[in-house]
């Protein structure tokens, strides 16, 4: 038996050798057999803070185009702009596919021809309130009738590289189905051209397990908000969501591709699929566009993508966040929130007024939130001004006493949908003349309609514009719980997305739905971007009889906890809180005081999904340090303690100090990530900072 292991190990070693040294041996006639091209720049913006991780770069020359940082290298033949994959490296393991690419990576049905014009152009961005500092590296050329520009965004230290897809020209051939057609024929469509595919990589190997991510907002229908399929790459096969994981078997490194879109069900110019695999074959299926959507002169926007790398296990998670943290910069005076919104108790939508308002910012700065929102009702009915009877001195009054208190001022806003959006700059220049008169910059975008390419072009305009005009000062709440709106990962570069409206009055707020909710999204999204509420527990309580599950079955902190790992969002009116309720204050109050750098890190979960009786929760740390937080919560559970494994976690000793919640500090060596926590009773958590007293 020896005998066979030995032998077994010595092939695969061999099988690995042989196959570094064709790796070798490609990058090297890579780099040598270069036709005539044009020679472009390379900038290396290095960040003192990142030291030698700061680097990137991006070159063409001949007929070769480097993109890296010090993460990541991918390389492509040039081919006039017509780009193909040559390899993609992930630098940390020094690992290297080289690709068998056969045809360009980027293809249009009806669309023939050579690339031609190709232009290269390298800028350095050095970034703003809500853009971190990167490199843009931009890929024109024409193919036939269309032009195509790739924008290639490189951060520093970060294992992907994102594109942003522009295209304009003419095209006549139908660039999706009038329907939907069968499985089969959706392979047939997607594999013989009739399907655009803007990224395809031609992996070596036959082996590789591709596990894919589909999402869903419209959460006023949905309560699963994660579909996730898995199987091994065989022949043509189709997979839907914005995320794929493909994993080569052998070795457990992998690349990951991210389709910046809307969800699945929400997608324009949709084909029924998102990815179609062959053995180590990935195509992005979908641009988002379809020919008569193109214009001539226009550059219309595309749906982009990102590729990155990892190996194994929770890697792949953590580069995966690594990248959707660039994506916004956080700034925690602007970003953080403690949100109270009157809306989650339906009685009084038609009460708001400045004595109300008034009354409100007195309780939410009893209870400990940082902006109070003024829902529908505020603003007059031909525009946003504010309702002259209701608000008679304007918005001054509140704003004013709400600064006295420490809560900013926060509003709701619905851009006016007609025309696909055609009178997008009155309301920019609406949003924009209410935070030069109040200084409000936090507005909930409710209501929008995204159903054409010119209705999400235009929306794009008002808030870039908003954006540019106030210098990145306006955060907004994007509401995705209705409609075709921008999901997870599209638009999430303007503010956090309001996931999910619940209500006692129906009755369908139970609070374990919403931890699974924020569990579950929380894997693949950074939780700090998702607003999540937290209501009433004593409204309509007879409408859940003896329900277990019932929200008046939990204390009230342990509500707020369940959102913590997310922006909290009061959804209730303050005035209408018992006695009871402020004495959550503290926690709130202790809470708020980390809150920054508890959402400074990754947030990954941990336990069980959420059930409603689980050990389940969150854990946050930082990239390159032993030090974080976790959020414990003991569900209807009969155990009163459970190890859980701490994924981010290094061996070593650690003190765990509680700042919250129900258990107690304590000290232990953790070994495999697993942390043994205590709970006295159901329906219990407890919130820790950990830190490392001595490595292992």
């Amino acid at each position: 038996m020896n005998f066979y292991k030995s032998l077994f190990s010595i092939k695969a070693r061999l099988a690995d050798l042989i196959k570094k040294t064709f790796v070798i041996i490609g990058t090297v006639l890579f780099s040598l057999f270069q036709t005539s091209g044009q020679d472009g720049q390379s900038v290396y913006p290095v960040s003192e803070r990142l030291g030698d991780r700061g680097y990137c770069a991006a070159r063409l020359k001949g007929d070769s185009l480097i993109l890296e940082n010090s993460r990541m290298k991918r390389c492509f033949i040039w081919n006039n702009g017509n780009i193909k994959t040559f390899s993609v490296e992930n630098k940390g393991s020094k690992f290297v596919w080289v690709c068998n690419a056969k045809n360009p990576d980027i293809s249009f049905p009806g669309v023939k021809g050579q690339g031609e014009n190709g232009v290269f152009s390298v800028k350095n961005i050095s970034g703003g309130p809500s853009i971190p500092a990167h490199l843009e590296a931009t890929a024109t050329c024409s193919i036939g009738s269309i032009e195509v520009k790739r924008v290639f965004r490189l951060y520093p230290d970060c294992p992907a590289i994102a594109c942003d897809l522009f295209l304009r020209g003419k095209a006549n051939t139908p660039w999706v189905q009038s329907e939907i057609n069968s499985e089969e024929q959706q392979m047939s469509d997607a594999g013989n051209g009739k399907v655009p595919v803007v990224e395809k990589l031609e992996l070596p190997g036959r082996h590789w397990k591709i596990d894919a991510v589909e999402f869903h907002d419209v959460s006023d229908r949905f309560n699963s908000l994660i579909k996730e399929v898995s199987g091994i790459s065989y022949f043509q096969t189709l997979f839907r969501g914005n995320l794929l994981f493909a994993t080569e078997i052998f070795s457990g490194k992998g690349i990951f591709l991210l389709k910046e879109a809307p969800c699945s069900n929400s997608q324009l110019a949709y084909s029924g699929n998102d990815f179609l695999t062959e053995f180590g074959t990935i195509k992005i299926l979908g641009a988002g566009i379809s020919n008569s959507d193109l214009d001539a002169e226009q550059w219309r926007r595309a749906y982009g993508f990102v590729t990155g790398v990892y190996e194994g296990g929770t890697n792949r998670l953590l580069a995966l966040h690594n990248y959707l943290q660039r994506v916004r910069l956080r700034q925690p005076g602007r970003d953080e929130m403690i949100m109270m919104n009157f809306w989650g108790d339906h009685a009084e939508r038609t009460r708001i007024d400045e004595n109300f308002t008034m009354r409100e910012l007195e309780s939410g700065a009893k209870l400990g939130i940082t902006h109070l929102q003024l829902d529908w009702g505020w603003q007059k009915k031909d525009g946003w001004n504010p309702d002259s009877v209701k608000f008679p001195n304007g918005l001054t009054p509140v704003v004013r006493k709400g600064k006295e208190l420490g809560i900013d001022i926060s509003l709701w806003f619905m851009p006016n949908p007609d025309n696909n959006n055609a009178n997008w700059e009155k309301d920019a220049n609406a949003l924009i003349q209410l935070y030069k008169t109040y200084g409000i910059r936090t507005f909930k975008i409710d209501g929008v309609k995204l159903p054409t390419k010119e209705s999400e072009i235009n929306f794009r305009k008002m808030l870039d514009k908003v954006v540019q005009i106030t210098n990145g000062e306006v955060v907004f709440n994007l509401d995705i719980t209705a409609g075709k709106r921008g999901g997870y990962f599209y638009f999430n570069e303007y503010g956090n997305m309001f996931v999910e409206n619940r209500y006692t009055d129906y009755p369908n707020y139970y609070p374990w739905w919403t931890l699974r909710n924020l569990w579950m999204l929380s894997k693949y999204i950074p939780a700090q971007n998702l607003q999540v509420e937290f209501l009433n527990k004593w409204r309509n309580q007879g409408k859940y009889g003896n329900d277990p599950f019932a929200p008046g079955n939990y204390r009230f902190d342990y509500l707020f906890a369940i959102t913590m790992a997310g922006q909290p969002l009061a959804w209730f009116k303050g005035g209408g809180l018992p006695e009871e309720a402020f004495l959550s204050a503290p926690a709130i109050k202790e809470y708020q005081k980390v809150q920054a750098d508890f959402h400074s890190g990754y947030i990954l979960p941990i336990g069980e999904e959420p059930s409603g009786t689980s050990w389940t929760g969150f854990q946050s740390q930082k990239s390159g340090t032993s030090n974080g937080y976790v959020l414990v919560f003991r569900e209807q559970n009969p155990n009163s303690s459970k190890e859980l494994k701490l994924p981010m976690i290094l061996p070593g000793k650690y003190k765990f100090e509680k700042i919250s919640g129900d258990g107690q500090s304590f000290t232990t060596k953790v070994r495999g990530g697993l942390v043994n926590f205590s709970l006295p009773g159901i329906n219990r958590y407890s919130f820790y900072k950990y830190s490392l007293l001595k490595k292992d």
